[in-house]
């Protein structure tokens, strides 16, 4: 072939091999099925415990109206990304809670566990938050050594 040839031309004399190309399936084989006579291995045993998945079954929030009977309203705020901006941003939601001793007030943070609904709106039970560490004591770091502060020792 030569340079001055149209690029048409030259590709016009390769000839291909490949028979799918062309709709040829007779190259194509197909393996046959097998099947075992033997008895099929039986299938592993199902556990008898399987694990409790608390996916979203809790939330904790605020309380922000407690004037219903066995009712509290509960705010509950979550970050979430931004659906244009991909910046995390406070999302709020309030829920109904059952407090059936009417034991929480306004301000009170509780813990909203699932249970079955108890009305159209009320499917929360709302629970004391346990606290963080207990009670702090003061100046707990001058009680270890049991020695008294510079600025607690009496001035002679």
């Amino acid at each position: 072939m030569s340079l001055t040839s149209p690029p048409i031309l030259q590709f016009k004399s390769l000839s291909l091999s490949t028979p799918f190309l062309h709709g040829g399936a007779s190259s194509i084989v197909r393996l046959p099925k097998t099947f075992s006579t033997a008895t099929p291995s039986p299938l592993p045993p199902t556990p008898t415990f399987l694990p409790v998945i608390r996916a979203m079954k809790s939330m904790q929030g605020r309380v922000t109206c407690s004037s219903h009977d066995e009712t509290v309203t509960v705010q509950v705020v979550r970050l979430a990304p931004h659906p244009k901006y991909k910046r995390r941003v406070r999302m709020k939601k309030k829920y109904q809670a059952h407090d059936p001793l009417n034991k929480f007030s306004v301000g009170d943070v509780v813990q909203l566990e699932k249970i079955r609904p108890i009305s159209k709106l009320k499917t929360f039970l709302a629970v004391l938050v346990p606290s963080r560490g207990g009670p702090k004591a003061k100046d707990s770091e001058s009680l270890e050594l049991g020695l008294p502060l510079e600025s607690q020792q009496p001035e002679s």
